[in-house]
């Protein structure tokens, strides 16, 4: 069944200063089939909000995720992000067979027994970082003083760049995400150098191959040497911004939420009620493809909305409560299927214990300023928190 006269909205689908995920998205889900919009190219796209309909379009053969595709709903030049030319190595926009090489060598480098062993030096980098927050006083931006940092330095621990050079990767990654105050140029700039000592980087570990990712891939062979690079940077890329969001907005919502702070189950629920990559999942048909009743013809863009999947009243009760004790748990907030995030078990562990060492560490915590007057990104692709003011009460 196709419906004749589907909902138009107009892109982009975030607007400053009102609520997230946005209030429309519970009139979307109400709508038959999907909702359709127009990109500022004039290129069709059709939007996807329900739980069921959102795992469905990540598990459909029909539906890609190259961006190569004629259709393919690009959105980067709305949110404020420049257009990613092509990389070697940058499977997330590969379908199977291709995207099943890549992923299966990699699986291995993010198990959750994997993981547990990188604890303690996960630990030991969010301590370093809280004791510099008190060093430096009783105030602090927890975005670019904390919550950007843990994710940059622990994936450059996990790709094995030496100590000495963890204060220029982690330089390079900032610039590359900041998308407020930065210029188009420098993260281009970062993005090559990044590029080029990730390249330097390989060539060593080639040579003399230590206990770490980048080594046990070159060892495995099957990932050629020169795909490895667009690897390592689309994991950098991919585990920074979101993981960085993530803690930024699940200390805030902590801090409006105090009762929670300590409980274990607080990951989980931040993931799913912020879900901060909630349009960075897009698609487009490769074949004519019915969708909740809605046939998407072949060529048409298709973007899933995780932040509306994971508010889906017939999925979570009263969903647009913070409720960590909620035993409704099947949240899309990593994707679904051949594509859901690799990195969930890291992600995971940097929150838990980011959270946990912040509030034992700085009990006093507190936001500077009113929620309301906190600068939200709803203006680029990744939904997060641009600057986090905070204080606390000297020892």
């Amino acid at each position: 069944m196709t419906h004749a006269d589907p909902m138009v909205v107009d892109f982009p689908l975030r607007k400053p200063g009102e609520a997230f995920p946005p209030p429309r998205y519970t009139t979307y889900r109400e709508q038959e089939g999907l909702v359709l919009s127009y990109l500022p190219n004039g290129n069709k796209c059709w939007l996807v909000t329900r739980h069921e309909d959102v795992r469905a379009v990540f598990t459909n053969p029909k539906i890609s995720s190259n961006p190569d595709h004629k259709g393919f709903p690009n959105i980067s030049e709305t949110m404020g992000v420049p257009k990613q030319e092509q990389i070697p190595g940058w499977f997330v926009g590969m379908d199977s067979p291709e995207h099943d090489r890549f992923r299966k060598a990699l699986i291995p480098e993010f198990t959750v027994r994997r993981v547990r062993a990188m604890r303690p030096a996960i630990e030991e980098t969010v301590d370093k970082l809280i004791d510099e927050l008190l060093a430096s006083g009783n105030s602090a931006d927890l975005v670019a003083d904390f919550a950007l940092p843990v994710p940059s330095l622990v994936i450059s621990a996990l790709l094995g760049v030496p100590p000495v050079d963890r204060d220029f990767f982690e330089s390079r990654t900032r610039t590359l995400v900041a998308i407020r105050s930065s210029t188009d140029q420098q993260r281009d700039t970062a993005t090559k150098e990044l590029l080029r000592y990730i390249n330097r980087l390989i060539d060593i570990k080639s040579k003399w191959p230590q206990d770490d990712l980048v080594s046990r891939l070159l060892a495995t062979g099957t990932i050629a040497p020169h795909e490895l690079s667009g690897v390592l940077l689309l994991l950098l890329i991919a585990g920074h911004e979101t993981t960085a969001n993530n803690i930024a907005l699940g200390v805030m919502t902590l801090l409006q939420n105090p009762q929670w702070i300590g409980d274990d189950r607080v990951v989980e629920e931040t993931l799913r009620f912020h879900s901060v990559a909630d349009i960075v999942s897009l698609r487009v048909a490769v074949e004519d493809v019915e969708i909740a009743g809605q046939l998407v013809r072949a060529g048409e863009g298709i973007i899933p909305l995780v932040a509306a999947a994971n508010h889906d009243e017939k999925v979570f009760a009263c969903p647009h409560a913070f409720d960590p004790s909620r035993t409704d748990r099947h949240h899309v907030a990593f994707g679904y299927g051949m594509h859901q995030c690799l990195g969930q078990n890291l992600v995971r562990v940097e929150m838990e214990i980011a959270y946990r060492k912040l509030f034992e560490r700085i009990p006093t915590l507190r936001l500077a300023v009113p929620v309301e007057e906190l600068a939200f990104k709803h203006d680029v692709v990744l939904f997060g928190l641009h600057e986090m003011p905070v204080q606390w009460e000297s020892s």
